[in-house]
């Protein structure tokens, strides 16, 4: 009986690791995308970085309940839209536009690399 309320004991506390992390990468996420100097381009209308960071967190307010780590916040709040399921897309200057999925997947990896 010990045993199995160590394990939970455990278990609950690499839990809330591991939302405290994915909680600091979304917020990491959003900091980044409110300052960057890219457009967000959302069904086929720019916006800039405080725009899209805006909209982005409103998704992520709705979509909570079923995000359980940084790539599902990804998934469900930046990826594309509800409504007509195109993908957003990266305007950076001087650079390919690439969908924000993408994007964010590689600054994700660019945090954890320094979180080392």
């Amino acid at each position: 009986m010990h045993l199995k309320k160590s394990i939970l004991v455990l278990v609950t506390l690499l839990s809330f690791n591991v939302l405290a992390s994915s909680q600091d990468e979304i917020t990491h996420l959003l900091s980044y995308v409110k300052s960057t100097d890219c457009q967000y381009e959302r069904n086929g209308t720019m916006h800039n970085g405080e725009e899209a960071a805006k909209h982005i967190n409103k998704k992520y307010q709705y979509y909570i309940d079923d995000i359980k780590s940084t790539e599902d916040f990804i998934r469900y709040s930046a990826t594309k839209s509800t409504m007509s399921g195109k993908f957003y897309r990266i305007h950076c200057p001087n650079k390919a536009v690439v969908r924000s999925q993408q994007w964010l997947l590689t600054e994700l990896q660019a945090f954890r690399l320094k979180q080392e």
